[in-house]
């Protein structure tokens, strides 16, 4: 008799993508210029809530398999009395499945962006040093459709654009550090399949707390929403993460090279070029120039972009825009100068 469903399940997500880790790995050794390795390193982000142990515990179960070490990391972000002692518990929970090398990392959440943007912040700067430091060549998480979902409803509720929409990558970072085996997986199907394997599970209190955006999205956005619409909701979400990444991804590439063709001599902005273009492939190349100027990403919204562009489409002798990053843009001599002031 087989494992149940929901284990299987897990299992097959986390096959998949240790596959293409293998891929990716084999590649690089086939470089006569790459020094051979030791069989690569995989790490899971856990955190002891029913996702990321379920992740835990499938990488567990089909690593040895493939020839992957495997190894995981937890983060103590320091914003709950006693997190410190439940950071140990998940050390310890991770090394009873036989992953090693695992560790615990302290960090310290600062106040850039918001309570939320901050901590995760601070969670990747974890992950990112802790992969460095072992040599891992990738790091699971564990967000789910349902996470999927709620990111494309938060950055809907910005009114960022397309990107905005296309949610979460199912591989991201350097190198394709991060990967989300569990994209097409439903939060019931890690639940569940913790719950058959009598894997313990914590589950954070913050996740309920209606002081977070996402939180309020989870317990009363979501709901509200498949009892207006009906069931299907977080799959149609879901399927337009993926429909809006591939259309991100297409404007982004025509946007690199639209970007080195309406440029001057001297490497600058040419207004009349810019004009030409259609409004997304134009909206792209102002954000990049501005995030090359030294504006922030995660501080550089729709509105900024929007302000750049009336002085290419709207000019009207107005002075220059302020952005994020002390960064200014203003229209001179048909062009566009961006630089930080």
């Amino acid at each position: 008799m087989g494992p149940h469903p929901a284990v299987a399940a897990i299992r097959l997500a986390v096959r998949r993508v240790l596959h293409d880790v293998l891929n990716d790995h084999h590649r690089k050794q086939l470089d006569p210029a790459h020094e051979p390795a030791a069989p690569p390193l995989v790490l899971v982000a856990c955190s002891g809530g029913a996702d990321s142990m379920a992740l835990a515990s499938a990488l567990a179960f089909e690593a040895p398999k493939l020839g992957v070490r495997a190894g995981g990391v937890t983060v103590d972000h320091n914003l709950q009395a006693g997190s410190g002692t439940r950071a140990a518990e998940v050390v310890t929970r991770m090394s009873s499945l036989g992953l090693a090398p695992v560790e615990a990392v302290s960090v310290t959440v600062g106040r850039a962006g918001g309570p939320e943007a901050a901590a995760r912040d601070a969670r990747y700067a974890a992950l990112d040093g802790s992969a460095q430091r072992h040599g891992a060549v990738a790091v699971l998480l564990g967000h789910t459709r349902d996470d999927q979902a709620e990111t494309v409803l938060l950055g809907l509720a910005r009114g960022s654009g397309t990107r905005s929409l296309s949610g979460m990558a199912a591989v991201s970072g350097a190198a394709g550090r991060y990967r989300r085996p569990f994209l097409q997986l439903d939060r019931q199907t890690a639940r569940k399949a913790c719950m058959v394997q009598s894997l313990p599970v914590w589950d954070d209190p913050h996740n309920a707390d209606p002081a977070y955006t996402r939180s309020r999205l989870r317990q009363e956005g979501l709901p509200a929403l498949e009892k207006a619409l009906g069931k299907g909701v977080v799959e149609a979400l879901a399927r337009t993460a993926q429909l809006s990444r591939d259309d991100a991804d297409a404007l982004d590439h025509w946007a690199a090279d639209a970007g080195r063709s309406v440029r001057d001599e001297t490497g600058r902005l040419e207004c009349a070029k810019l004009y030409a273009l259609p409004p997304a492939v134009r909206r792209r190349v102002l954000r990049g120039a501005v995030i090359e100027a030294g504006s922030p990403a995660g501080s550089l919204f729709a509105r900024h972009i929007e302000e750049v562009d009336r002085l290419i489409t709207g000019w009207r002798g107005q002075g220059a825009i302020n952005l994020p990053g002390r960064v200014e843009a203003r229209r001179q001599g048909g062009r566009l100068v961006i630089r930080q002031g």
